[in-house]
């Protein structure tokens, strides 16, 4: 049986951000005070069983938190075509998509987090958020409304959305799970993202806003901060930009420190600055993969 006072947190990674999820993780685990229990579903695109025994570490210690491991290959169906975007995005970010259909049918709730965030507040707090009927509750993104010229939903006009309608960032979601399994949200965002290709430059983020335009709940913006902005404090960081684990960050210093600060209470204690070079190589290879398949 699932116990009522246990809190469900999906999150995904590839190896290559295995220790942004370790820093992740032991950030909520240092700042949840409450009695709660707390489930982990990590789904791993690739993390290595060395990875995977580091990350297991951080719950040695500590009883009431349980981490569930989900290949890629077990999340996914075989059958699954991914829409081919125009991004830089890993595959591993799309698996937010499947993550209610993972999940015991005894669990109502979820929250989701991108692994490029650090949790500053207890996660009891936003676990009892009230989605008021709503199937998600999400912070409005940097890009405010789908009219932004950078990101937003450039064919909005097309797709009948009106103009100042609010576009969230999909890196922290909290999920009705029943509503998103019986509307066929991950289907459906599949669907949007296959007949508008050339608008997927922010992947399922520009579906998940398409589907669900004008119907889901706003959250504190302090739920998820995006870095380049100072906030004295936040309740998650978002390192949507330069990730602090490469010597080309730019975002908010005060916002490094605090990463690094989870970071060394992780097996990763005392990893070294990645250069941008090793950065612009993994991007390639993601874009070269992507081209790859466009082409098969």
């Amino acid at each position: 049986m699932i116990k009522e006072d246990t809190i469900h947190i999906a999150c995904a990674s590839d190896d290559n951000y295995a220790l942004l999820l370790a820093a992740l993780i032991k950030s909520i685990i240092y700042n949840h005070h409450t009695d709660e229990n707390i489930v982990f579903y990590i789904f791993s695109d690739g993390i290595s069983k060395i990875n995977q025994e580091k990350v297991n570490l951080l719950i040695v210690n500590s009883p009431e938190v349980e981490f569930k491991w989900l290949e890629f290959t077990e999340v996914i169906p075989k059958s699954t075509q991914f829409p081919i975007d125009n991004s830089t995005f890993p595959p591993a970010a799309s698996l937010r998509l499947f993550a209610p259909h993972v999940l015991n049918d005894e669990v109502k709730k979820l929250i989701y987090l991108d692994v490029d965030m650090i949790v500053e507040n207890d996660v009891s707090e936003l676990w009892k958020t009230d989605l008021k009927g709503y199937t998600i509750g999400a912070v409005t993104d940097a890009c405010k409304t789908v009219d932004c010229e950078w990101a937003g939903i450039p064919n909005y006009k097309e797709l009948g959305i009106p103009s100042k309608a609010k576009y969230f960032n999909s890196g922290l979601l909290v999920i009705n799970v029943d509503k998103w399994k019986s509307e066929k949200v991950q289907q459906r965002v599949f669907d949007v993202m296959k007949v508008n290709t050339k608008h997927l430059f922010f992947p399922d983020q520009y579906g998940l806003n398409v589907v669900f335009s004008e119907k889901w709940i706003e959250l504190d913006p302090l739920w998820n901060w995006f870095a380049h902005n100072y906030h004295p404090e936040p309740k998650i960081i978002h390192f949507t930009q330069i990730k602090p684990i490469f010597k080309s960050y730019k975002s908010e210093e005060k916002f490094k420190k605090i990463f690094f600060k989870y970071l060394e209470l992780t097996p990763w204690k005392g990893t070294p600055l990645r250069s941008n070079n090793k950065r612009l190589l993994h991007k390639f290879i993601l874009r070269f993969k992507k081209y790859f398949k466009q082409r098969l």
